[in-house]
């Protein structure tokens, strides 16, 4: 099954037991066609026991930040007394638009902001499209539409019985070391040198069948660019642009090195991993700073799709959680513009209660004046007497 903790934004693939509902639709098969057994690996016990009754919701066990923002664009208030069909737990709505005001989306009392309209136009993660946002205003949004592109599809690479040596050194050849979303973006541009062909993807180990899904993708990226007139710029062999783009929607979610090969999530100090499959894994030395596209959890928690970023680029895009040790004069000037920042969203809090105080109170007020009913007819047609009609 698949998960998300909401309070770590961490996705998870675990084992888990299925429902009896599931249970009992997977027998049903077994005499479709014809007649048939359907054999299970458990007791009568474990079944009325241990199973649930249904499958839990997937609305109640993913990530919410994209529902979130789709019904703030659609004009929703209170997101905490919508009435959702299988009602998910608060705090998962909450954690969902705090993520969102850290992207930007929010301003400081909940509303959409001007990035979070434009955000809603693109149908992905929040954060890939603050990305795709974020690259036209440095310049690299070509660059960047293939590596959101590349993301929307599972593993491009296979390992096929027996060749596993061969598809890692495959593999290898278009690794760039200091990320892995741009040795996806390695691929796909040398993929289109080579005229999109499949003879190319077989014989790099490459699902052809998800290169081909990866190109639909981004023609319809690029349509909606147009759509929404953002230039398609590229930053050419400046692929630190790149990189600082990426930092840019993945502040969040970064890791600092602890140590040999070892990471731990910058903001909760959880335990993180490279995987095997990264162009960092035994890249010879470890970036101090990375940042993920998302933590899978299997046997460890492993990062997947990283990227090395400076921690410059941290302080500077995500001053909510970074910060760099300056002098005590700095120290001093810093804590001196937080309280004032502080002082600022709280006044913008009272401005925007005050505001839907007053609302609520027109809402509920009864209106003082009366509506004449309107009779069709009535005082607008003339009579038709017999002296307006000529007798």
């Amino acid at each position: 099954a698949v998960g998300s903790t909401q309070s770590t934004g961490k996705q998870w693939y675990q084992r888990r037991v299925r429902a009896q509902a599931n249970a009992n639709q997977r027998s049903g098969r077994a005499g479709r066609t014809g007649p048939g057994q359907a054999w299970r690996m458990y007791t009568e016990n474990c079944y009325r026991s241990e199973l649930l009754s249904t499958t839990v919701p997937e609305i109640q066990r993913t990530n919410l930040a994209t529902v979130v923002l789709l019904l703030k664009s659609l004009g929703v208030t209170d997101l905490l007394s919508f009435h959702f069909m299988d009602p998910p737990p608060q705090d998962n709505i909450l954690t969902s638009m705090y993520q969102l005001w850290v992207l930007g989306a929010f301003d400081n009392v909940g509303n959409l902001s001007t990035l979070g309209r434009q955000m809603v136009e693109f149908p992905m993660d929040p954060a890939m499209s603050k990305l795709v946002l974020v690259a036209c205003e440095m310049g690299c949004s070509e660059e960047v539409l293939v590596i959101v592109s590349m993301l929307s599809v599972p593993a491009i690479f296979y390992r096929p019985k027996g060749r596993e040596e061969e598809s890692d050194a495959a593999r290898e050849k278009f690794q760039v070391p200091e990320s892995d979303h741009l040795s996806l973006l390695h691929v796909y541009q040398q993929w289109r040198n080579k005229g999109y062909s499949s003879t190319w993807c077989n014989t790099y180990f490459i699902h052809y069948k998800a290169m081909k899904k990866v190109r639909e993708v981004h023609s319809q990226l690029l349509e909606i660019m147009e759509k929404q007139r953002l230039e398609v710029t590229s930053c050419g062999n400046k692929w630190d642009i790149v990189r600082k783009c990426i930092c840019s929607a993945y502040f969040h979610q970064a890791a600092r090195l602890k140590g040999i090969g070892e990471y731990v999530n910058a903001r909760t100090g959880m335990p993180c991993h490279l995987h095997p499959t990264s162009a960092l894994y035994g890249m010879g030395y470890s970036s101090d700073y990375v940042v993920y596209h998302e933590l899978i959890m299997t046997s460890k928690e492993f990062m997947q799709c990283v990227t090395s970023v400076e921690a410059e680029w941290l302080a500077e895009l995500g001053p909510m959680f970074y910060s760099i040790k300056e002098s005590v004069h700095s120290i001093e000037e810093g804590k001196a513009k937080a309280a004032e920042r502080r002082r600022q969203m709280e006044e913008e809090l009272a401005e925007a209660e005050e505001a839907l105080e007053a609302e609520r109170e027109r809402r509920s007020a009864p209106s003082s004046s009366r509506r004449a009913i309107a009779t069709p007819g009535h005082n607008q047609t003339p009579a038709r007497t017999p002296r307006r009609l000529g007798f």
